[in-house]
């Protein structure tokens, strides 16, 4: 990666084995597809590589999970043939087949999880990650 895709994450370490956000993490539900950059809601998200928007959609909703919010994701296929998925985004400041340089802001993280939906009834990690004030994240997966 050229840039780190949060500079104002709370760690600059990708989550490893047995950290809340790491790859293929049991989350009792599901095994976790990608990784978790824990950061303060509305931090800027930076395109990591030099490359073209490919999708821009709908990540997390209410519609689906009560207790999350309603997220976006970004679709970026980079020059060097990865494709980069930014997700759980408050906002997109991109557009489908534009060009982004490495380092250029594509979004904000969003605040996924909906504290009021949460119950004795969520799954763990869920109420672990509210209890412990991870509520917002970049969700990032790379193919």
């Amino acid at each position: 990666m050229k840039y780190w895709p949060v500079p104002k994450s709370h760690s600059k370490n990708l989550p490893v084995s047995g950290v809340p956000g790491s790859f293929w993490e049991n989350r009792g539900d599901r095994h976790h597809c990608g990784v978790d950059i824990y950061a303060p809601e509305g931090s800027d998200v930076l395109s990591v590589e030099d490359g073209e928007v490919i999708d821009i959609d709908i990540f997390t909703s209410p519609d689906k999970i009560p207790y999350w919010n309603t997220t976006y994701h970004v679709l970026l296929k980079n020059k060097t043939g990865f494709v980069c998925k930014y997700a759980e985004l408050r906002d997109i400041l991109v557009k489908r087949g534009m060009v982004v340089k490495a380092g250029e802001l594509i979004g904000h993280v969003g605040l996924v999880l909906n504290t009021d939906q949460i119950s004795k009834q969520s799954p763990q990690y869920i109420q672990r990650l509210n209890n412990n004030n991870k509520q917002s994240m970049l969700h990032f997966e790379l193919y």
